[in-house]
């Protein structure tokens, strides 16, 4: 249950799970939720990348519990679910936060194998993430499922190909999922992070000048409403990250 003696700490008794958490808004989110009371468990590939969250939560007091795997590996997300709830609890909270940027290149131009990759990662890590997710969810008889979205998923773009048009697909599926969640306890919603100062928004804009933009502890807010019992209603929504209040950095 939230503490409601300590504001600082609105999350603890939840227990969240984070894919891609090994940089940028994963790693962000990560130390927002354990700040808020939270027990956070992340994944990713890049192992040492997650020991650098890791570091970066215990500087600040705080930890994670973590987990090395690919997303697209189902047996490996279904055990990532098994150990959070033997050392963490019931997973209460799923953020469907790793992506894979993909070539830009245009529609015809793609490469197949790199196309499959992406829609790979993108979409089907998401649904497979969820699937593994809900039965817990269930039992308990709450939860709430956070996608990650993109503005490429409301305005096409040219040389977006297949990043673009999987963003497309994973707000479909939250959309789905969460008519299909609808009574049982189970929320899903969509979250637009916004233009951040990430590894991949360099990827995708290298000619942009990085100091334009706020770095992703500047929208963790939504993030953490969206986890929290104030918003125990809503669900089928899609929200955008930027200047949302209540940020935690």
């Amino acid at each position: 249950m939230p503490d409601s003696a300590n504001p600082s700490r609105p999350l603890v008794g939840e227990v969240v799970m984070i894919t891609g958490a090994s940089r940028g808004l994963g790693r962000a989110l990560a130390a927002a939720f354990a700040a808020a009371g939270a027990s956070v468990s992340g994944c990713a590939r890049n192992h040492s990348g997650l020991l650098e969250t890791e570091r970066a939560l215990r500087d600040r007091d705080l930890s994670m519990h973590s987990a090395t795997l690919d997303i697209t590996d189902e047996a490996a997300l279904k055990s990532w679910v098994g150990d959070v709830e033997r050392v963490l609890g019931t997973p209460t909270v799923l953020i469907n936060n790793a992506s894979a940027l993909g070539s830009r290149v245009t529609i015809q131009n793609h490469d197949l194998g790199e196309w499959r990759k992406t829609l790979e990662v993108n979409l089907t890590g998401s649904f497979m993430a969820a699937r593994a997710v809900i039965p817990a969810m269930q039992q308990a008889g709450r939860g709430s499922i956070i996608q990650l979205s993109s503005g490429a998923a409301i305005a096409p773009r040219t040389n977006w190909g297949a990043y673009s048009i999987s963003k497309i697909a994973a707000d479909g599926l939250a959309l789905n999922l969460a008519e299909e969640m609808r009574g049982s306890g189970v929320r899903v919603n969509i979250v637009d992070p916004g233009a951040m100062k990430t590894e991949m928004r360099a990827a995708a804009y290298p000619d942009e000048n990085p100091s334009t933009l706020e770095e992703p502890e500047a929208r963790v807010g939504v993030f953490l409403w969206l986890a929290g019992r104030d918003s125990g209603d809503v669900t089928g929504k899609r929200f955008t990250a930027s200047g949302w209040p209540g940020t935690n950095s």
